[in-house]
């Protein structure tokens, strides 16, 4: 184990490593495998690990991984409840999940306004009382609207904000770190890889590292994806010509709308994959061919063209986007791909 660099979480005193542990796709690995990828990484050096009720049960796996060890991990986890009552509710099981008594950092979770004291829901008083019972140690919020980040964190109610940032954020999402450093905000930056649409984990490592307030939750549920953010905490990569290059690339190609793959539009009716089957014409552009025409994604976008037309997804996407529409775009993209490479299959 070796020291990572630290900086301290806004005005919650909290020293966290710079690089830290996003447990949201931990939820998708057998159970065994999540606990030893979070062992490894906290041997790793990393001691922030941020969470969430509705992760499956990526908060089980966070408990048992470091039940025993309390005193080493920071461990930040959400709640969707919005009443006094859910708020207590899912808190109470995060509390058993993770095996712990106490949660440094408790945020509400996909907010689309920013809740006060006083307020008829009584979700932020009940924040209050859990705080000072010894339950959670700092308040803190997490949303993927602009404005209500922004307001969140000018207004004295939060000690740290959580929304996506990558070097494919536009100016206004990027005004948010000043923001926070002004008002002594700790900042926490979701998406860092944009759902895997950014494929050079250096480009985005560097573009974080630049900014000393804000921490970086890099999305990790592969022993090979943990070892690459370890070996660049290590050996800190360096810009070049071809970064920049591809950098300058990547947001000309890719800033704009387009689905970070959250999952929140799931469950979806039909059993689209939606996040995985809109992002395809990217991946058709940016990933091996021969992966893609695999039985597994083949597979995939099968059920995609069963879509019911039901609007659920849309009405989830806290990115405004239109998933129905993006799916039947993707389904052609396939499709012509898979002639394509269907023909230079039967040539070879």
């Amino acid at each position: 184990m070796f020291g990572l660099e630290c900086i301290t979480l806004g005005k919650t005193g909290l020293r966290v490593t710079r690089s830290a542990f996003g447990a949201l796709p931990v939820q998708r690995i057998p159970f065994e495998e999540g606990v030893r990828l979070l062992r490894a990484a906290l041997d790793g050096g990393i001691n922030f690990y941020d969470t969430a009720r509705v992760y499956y049960d990526s908060e089980e796996k966070i408990g048992a991984a470091f039940e025993g060890m309390r005193d080493r991990v920071i461990i930040a986890s959400k709640t969707k409840g919005r009443t006094a009552a859910l708020f207590r509710e899912e808190l109470d099981e995060s509390l058993r999940n993770l095996r712990t008594d106490y949660i440094d950092l408790y945020q509400f979770h996909f907010v689309k306004k920013v809740y006060r004291p006083g307020e008829p829901d009584g979700l932020y008083d009940a924040a209050l009382a859990a705080k000072s019972g010894g339950l959670i140690r700092h308040i803190g919020v997490s949303t993927h609207k602009i404005d209500v980040a922004i307001e969140a964190a000018e207004s004295g109610l939060y000690e740290v904000v959580q929304f996506p940032l990558s070097y494919l954020s536009d100016e206004r999402d990027l005004e948010l770190i000043s923001v926070c450093r002004k008002n002594n905000v700790g900042l926490i930056a979701m998406k860092a890889m944009s759902g895997g649409i950014i494929s050079d984990a250096r480009i985005a490592w560097l573009f974080m590292r630049q900014y000393d307030n804000v921490v970086p939750i890099w999305g990790l549920q592969r022993m090979s994806e943990l070892e690459e953010f370890l070996s660049f905490e290590a050996d800190n990569p360096v810009w070049t010509d071809e970064l920049r290059e591809k950098e300058a690339r990547d947001k000309k190609e890719l800033s704009g709308n387009f689905c970070r793959g959250c999952d929140y539009c799931l469950p979806c009716p039909a059993n689209i994959q939606v996040g995985m089957v809109t992002r395809m014409p990217l991946f058709i552009e940016r990933l091996k061919p021969e992966a893609l025409m695999s039985p597994e994604w083949r597979g995939m976008m099968t059920p995609a063209e069963n879509c019911i037309h039901c609007g659920a997804c849309k009405s989830r996407c806290p990115y405004e986007l239109d998933p129905e529409a993006m799916v039947a775009e993707a389904i052609e993209h396939f499709k012509a791909f898979e002639v394509e490479w269907d023909k230079r299959e039967k040539k070879r």
